[in-house]
């Protein structure tokens, strides 16, 4: 097995569909490189990874929001295609395990370098997740 493991920001809300009658969550999530080129500009990278989390325990939807840091680990996938102008391209896809909040949900100013990790949701059948309530803010949430 391969495994794909990403820290990154939500690109936008999770969308959660029902499928076959089984629950799965969508999101995509960004990270973005920085570093220097060999002139010593400063360069930026974004890689996306659209997800799908198939899991019966969507409460966690409600904390996927745009913005937000996650950790997500699972097994990846990728497709080849090409793209308007006719240019190859790919799409990096990952069929999600696990799913953990970090840090704060990023329109509340995290600060950078800093992680407070919490699992909120796991495919293993041995980890419970954490009672969800209705909670819609930092403070309030039950973990």
């Amino acid at each position: 097995m391969i495994k794909l493991q990403i820290i990154g920001n939500l690109g936008k809300d999770c969308i959660v569909k029902e499928v076959n009658g089984k629950n799965v969550i969508n999101f995509s999530v960004a990270h973005t490189e920085r570093y220097k080129d060999s002139q010593g500009n400063q360069k930026e990278r974004t890689t996306w990874v659209e997800c799908a989390y198939w899991t019966d325990r969507t409460a966690v939807a409600q904390y996927l929001t745009k913005g937000r840091t996650v950790y997500a680990e699972g097994s990846p996938e990728a497709d080849a295609y090409s793209n308007k102008e006719g240019q190859p391209a790919a799409t990096l896809r990952m069929r999600v395990q696990n799913v953990q909040l970090l840090g704060n949900s990023g329109n509340e100013g995290a600060t950078p370098g800093y992680a407070n990790s919490t699992t909120v949701a796991s495919a293993s059948p041995t980890h419970a997740p954490a009672e969800m309530g209705s909670a819609k803010s930092d403070d309030d949430l039950p973990f």
